[in-house]
């Protein structure tokens, strides 16, 4: 299966995940609408990202006819529902420029922990997943 796609969204993630820790050191209340911007975009690619997963690898890899495959993909399915809810619910309360500039310790406490579950959750796939996914 051709997942180069998933891979290159994968790049632009934590490439957008750096790119708000960037900001966020320069300064929250300064760079609110810059943050709240790369926030945005950051949400727009999660989400076609997650929505492509949805409709095509996952459906795919469960009709595989490999247990294994079908299985795992099934376990990271059902694990990325939480780190996609937390991920939304981040993405729709801090994309205002006006609520990052008022609370921009809360923004850094929520991001660390938010984007860091992203991050963590593309390295294994990188790791674990993707590479699993091409043997077959």
């Amino acid at each position: 299966m051709d997942i180069e796609r998933f891979k290159v969204h994968h790049v632009k993630i934590v490439a957008g995940i750096d790119s708000l820790r960037n900001l966020a050191r320069a300064g929250v209340k300064e760079h609110a609408r810059d943050i709240a911007q790369a926030l945005g975009e950051l949400a727009r690619l999660v989400t076609q990202h997650l929505a492509v997963e949805d409709r095509i690898l996952y459906p795919t890899l469960a009709q595989s006819g490999n247990q294994g495959v079908a299985a795992m993909s099934a376990r990271y399915q059902d694990e990325m529902k939480g780190i996609a809810f937390k991920f939304i619910n981040f993405a729709r309360q801090w994309s205002d420029a006006a609520n990052l500039a008022q609370e921009p310790e809360g923004f850094r406490a929520e991001a660390n922990t938010v984007l860091r579950g992203v991050y963590e959750r593309i390295q294994r796939e990188n790791r674990e997943f993707y590479p699993t996914v091409e043997r077959m």
